[in-house]
């Protein structure tokens, strides 16, 4: 989504890179190219205005004057400013005192309202509530079995007494509002402690979509208003967000269709516009692709600053902890590194997620962009597919796979035998790390650490304490240092007289001291 905006202020700030003070024309060059950037993502004007003004005010202060390094305090103060354009801080859901939380969802047809019901829902389920869908919806074709399948997938109960329309020919005759309290009350039977209810959209705003939503609103007094957003939508995002605020007066903003290709501008204008915070993000079409917004590791990936915060703890939702405890411990025991935990560990891997997502989250991410777009999400099926070919026997002692197996495993998994033989190669590559690191020989070639090419390697300090000073090469010159060497050495044994550590042996009296009996044949007396 900010990827072409990402791109502009990354390549903005390598003009500030290295340059030991920065100028008033240095700071207006790199303001008119924010804005600039800013602009062509659609980002609304007024925001453009605010944003510039403050970055230009605060550039050319002391801030920027006395700092070391001036052009890293720039994309410092832009990063805050983008936190605080983006909402400030992360927004959660206020819940209700007093069970059910009711949470209704408003927005224009089309934004994505019953997909992200769904979402939500499985969301706040695996937060441990217990949620309950209401489908108050009853006009858009299918709206209602949309929601019911959404929430089946989700694994949360729909309550739906009236099944909408089914197609654009027939006209909606149920009530809404009635829906909504029957809801409530069916929430309340049932001890649900969440409830959302999707309400109907329009392809615009007009009077009688407003009118709907307020009379659902009052007659359910919700605890959260969330304005659902196509992120897409660009500079219209501004206007209607103003005439929702005004018509339902919304607690949040849910951004969707984040992992689309448009220019992301909404993002940055609906907080700064409204007042009202960005709470959700939907990133994809599937009910996981959702994430609480956080404002500060959004601006960080825009300024490609990564997102590693947010990868650590789709990690520790999706990984399976007794599944790392017994790697843990078969690492801890030096036993060997099978094909069985190579795959083991893909699956890992898999169960969190699009990869390209994830990697796209790593600092500096956008050098290889171009790297990412082209990779193949179905290369990990295909080493998981080359992995199940084998015997069980071959997955524990991969050195036993001559030619004519790698030919029955190729054609086990529907792959060529070059395949195979770059998996295993690989895999060899992988076991012999892992065996160097068990071992506490470090990675190879890795300062700081032990091990050959490392700053720790014992060879290198053995050598580098038993290694002599060069003699010369002249016989004359060389006899001389020899000579006193040889000098200094008498001489300092002439200083202190043998076993005196701290002092001459005739100082020392040992019957001054309380020592144990037959103590004294230590000291060399």
């Amino acid at each position: 989504m900010f990827n072409s905006l990402s791109d502009r202020l990354t390549a903005t700030f390598k003009n500030l890179r290295g340059k030991g003070r920065l100028t008033e024309a240095d700071i207006d060059a790199t303001v008119r190219e924010i804005r600039r950037a800013l602009l062509d993502a659609d980002v609304a004007v007024p925001v453009v205005r605010s944003f510039t003004a403050s970055v230009k005010e605060r550039a050319l202060g002391l801030e920027v004057s006395q700092a070391l390094n001036p052009g890293q305090q720039i994309v410092k103060i832009v990063n805050e400013e983008l936190v605080g354009i983006l909402g400030g801080e992360t927004r959660r859901i206020r819940l209700a005192k007093n069970p059910p939380t009711v949470i209704m969802l408003a927005g224009l047809q089309g934004a994505g309202k019953t997909t992200l019901a769904g979402k939500l829902s499985k969301w706040l389920k695996g937060q441990g509530h217990s949620p309950l869908l209401v489908a108050c919806d009853l006009q858009r074709p299918n709206a209602v079995r949309q929601l019911q399948v959404n929430g089946e997938r989700a694994g949360v109960p729909v309550f739906a007494p009236h099944p909408g329309v089914s197609s654009e020919f027939e006209s909606a005759t149920g009530d809404p509002v009635a829906v909504a309290r029957q809801g409530i009350a069916e929430a309340r039977a049932r001890l649900h402690d969440v409830v959302i209810v999707d309400t109907a959209g329009r392809l615009g705003v007009d009077a009688e979509l407003m009118q709907q939503a307020a009379d659902i609103r009052e007659a359910i007094s919700p605890d959260e208003v969330l304005f659902v957003i196509d992120a897409m939508i660009g500079q219209d995002a501004v206007n209607t967000a103003l005439a929702f605020n005004e018509g339902v007066n919304f607690t949040g903003v849910v951004l969707t269709k984040l992992d689309g290709d448009a220019r992301g501008g909404a993002a940055l204008s609906v907080a700064s516009i409204t007042g009202k915070p960005v709470m959700f993000a939907s990133t994809g079409e599937g009910l996981d692709d959702f994430e609480l917004f956080h404002p500060d590791r959004m601006a960080s990936r825009i300024l490609d600053m990564g997102d590693v915060l947010t990868l650590i703890e789709q990690a520790e939702k999706s990984w399976d902890k007794d599944e790392a405890a017994r790697m843990a411990k078969k690492f801890a025991d030096q036993e060997d590194f099978t094909l069985d935990d190579f795959l083991s560990q893909m699956q890992q891997i898999r169960n969190m997620g699009s990869m390209k997502k994830m990697l796209m989250m790593m600092p500096g991410a956008a050098n290889m962009r171009e790297q990412l777009e082209n990779f193949d999400e179905r290369e990990i099926d295909r080493v998981e597919a080359i992995v199940r070919s084998m015997t069980p026997h071959e997955r524990v002692a991969p050195k036993i796979i001559n030619g004519s197996r790698r030919a029955r495993i190729a054609r086990g998994s529907g792959v060529h035998v070059s395949e195979v033989n770059g998996l295993l190669e690989r895999f060899t590559q992988a076991q012999k790390m892992m065996k160097k690191m068990a071992s506490g020989g470090g990675i190879p070639g890795m300062p700081g650490m032990a091990g050959p090419g490392g700053f720790g390697s014992p060879r290198k300090a053995t050598a580098a304490k038993g290694k002599k000073k060069p003699r010369s090469g002249n016989p004359a010159k060389a006899a001389l240092e020899a000579r006193e060497a040889e000098a200094r050495r008498a001489a300092a044994r002439t200083a202190a007289p043998t076993g005196a550590a701290f002092g001459g042996q005739e100082d020392f009296d040992p019957s001054a001291m309380n020592l144990p009996k037959g103590f004294e044949k230590f000291l060399g007396k």
